[in-house]
């Protein structure tokens, strides 16, 4: 399990590349919460999924390792294959530090335009 454990942080760390300060101000802004999947149709109200993960990802920075539970791992491997995911789909041609794509990866603790 350790070994997998392992693996998935490695694979956690490299996906995530803000700081939990970073993140935690950014979490703060409309922009961050203008994007993102909320509900069925997309346009129910309240938090989306990427901005409530996104504080649970500041809390799994936080932590030490040997504080991270099975459930911080199964979150860190569903942050991994998101941003992953995200980052195939490629962002927009033009304007991508102002683009819907890039503000719902960095909820996720992805910024694309500091690279990493």
């Amino acid at each position: 399990m350790a070994d997998d454990h392992d693996a998935i942080a490695k694979a956690f760390h490299d996906a995530v590349n803000m700081t939990p300060a970073v993140l935690e101000k950014w979490l703060a802004t409309d922009d961050s919460k203008a994007v993102g999947w909320k509900g069925a149709d997309g346009r129910g109200g309240g938090e989306s999924v990427g901005h409530t993960e996104g504080a649970r990802i500041m809390a799994i920075l936080r932590k030490k390792k040997g504080e991270l539970t099975d459930a911080d791992y199964a979150d860190m491997k569903k942050v991994a294959g998101y941003v992953h995911r995200h980052l195939a789909q490629g962002g927009p041609a033009e304007d991508v530090e102002h683009s819907r794509w890039r503000y719902s990866l960095m909820n996720w603790g992805h910024d694309p335009v500091r690279g990493g």
